[in-house]
């Protein structure tokens, strides 16, 4: 079973080889066309690699169960092309939440704004970010699915893979909607739904693509029956759920230092999520209307966000948060006691939970 350093290293090598037969194949499309794809190139550095780590424990969760002990190619594909995939949603969602960086380095839409700027193109250098942006994370998800093709081309449970990668990306798509639906929606909502309003968004925008899906899809490759299916998906959309509201809370009190994004960035985005469906809750109407007025505002202050970080706090929304993000690692932890899954494999599965609950960024 590959170490994690190992797996970083075999899904890099598949990426770059990818990339590079990418580059090869658009060569005589001009200097221009050379730049979008360096551009896909660099949103594929850096990153925790969760995907990957996932999708390669599906597989080892059942592998050596149904007689394999080697990690095949087409494997190494399938994480190759989720992290692609991820980098496509890193590319919308940086555009559609207007954010300014990713990872510590501008996000794609200012990147293709500066370049636009530097080279003294005619026209509106922040129009031509945008559309170029659009344009990168489509052809990050053609990539993705290409990738996957190529890599599960002949494997006879290619079409398992298939259906759940297919189902990821429709999930999300739709969660990300819901996503951005709900920060014009909740206006009109009674109060008393936003929060399982933002749970839904949770599951089908993150948990179900950050965690269950790719466990699945690693889990398909090794010919996982029915039971260890159900298993996994049992410890991977509570798991998933988790990660999510982490990242909420990261959102609303990360370090930057640390996130490689502005602290509070949430708050100035209008993210209607659970946290912010939670202090609402707990606020009498003056305290509500305060909240709303500056949820949404990209100029928010430094202490305008101190004071809306205290508000949640002491709403007791945070603590709310955290609980739930404990019951549902707990619940991911119960799904794997007696399942029908490697031994070994369970330990990397409790790491990884670890890993996408317990962290800082």
């Amino acid at each position: 079973m590959a170490a994690p350093s190992d797996l970083i290293d075999q899904v890099s090598a598949h990426l770059s080889a990818f990339v590079e037969r990418m580059r090869d194949e658009t060569e005589a499309y001009g200097a221009d066309a050379a730049a979008l794809v360096s551009a896909a190139e660099r949103t594929l550095g850096g990153g925790k690699r969760l995907r990957a780590r996932f999708c390669h424990a599906g597989w080892a969760s059942v592998a050596s169960l149904h007689g394999s002990t080697v990690e095949p190619g087409s494997l190494w594909d399938a994480c190759a092309a989720l992290e692609i995939f991820q980098s496509a949603a890193l590319v919308h969602d940086d555009l559609i939440d207007n954010s300014d960086t990713r990872r510590g380095r501008p996000a794609a839409h200012r990147a293709f704004e500066t370049a636009h700027a530097r080279q003294d193109w005619s026209g509106d250098a922040g129009a031509f970010g945008r559309a170029s942006a659009v344009l990168l994370g489509d052809l990050l998800v053609a990539w993705s699915d290409d990738l996957l093709e190529l890599g599960i081309a002949g494997h006879r449970h290619a079409d398992a893979a298939r259906a759940e990668y297919a189902r990821m990306r429709r999930d999300v798509t739709i969660g990300q909607f819901l996503d951005i639906a709900e920060e014009s929606a909740w206006s009109v909502n009674d109060d008393a739904d936003h929060a399982e309003r933002a749970l839904r968004v949770v599951s089908l925008k993150a948990a179900r693509y950050s965690v269950e899906q790719p466990l699945l899809i690693g889990a398909a490759l090794a010919g996982a029956d029915q039971a260890q299916r159900t298993a996994l998906r049992a410890f991977g959309h509570p798991l998933g759920m988790a990660f999510q509201l982490r990242d909420d809370v990261l959102g609303v009190f990360g370090d930057e230092r640390v996130t490689g994004k502005p602290a509070g960035d949430d708050l100035r985005e209008g993210k209607r999520t659970l946290l912010i469906a939670w202090t609402r809750e707990a606020l009498a109407a003056p305290g509500r209307r305060l909240v709303d007025e500056l949820l949404g505002d990209p100029q928010l202050t430094p202490d305008q966000i101190a004071s809306l970080q205290a508000t949640i706090a002491e709403s007791g929304a945070l603590a709310r948060v955290e609980r739930l993000i404990a019951d549902y690692a707990a619940d991911g932890e119960a799904a794997l006691s007696g399942a029908p899954l490697d031994a070994e494999a369970l330990e990397l599965l409790r790491g990884l939970a670890r890993d996408a609950t317990q962290r800082t960024a």
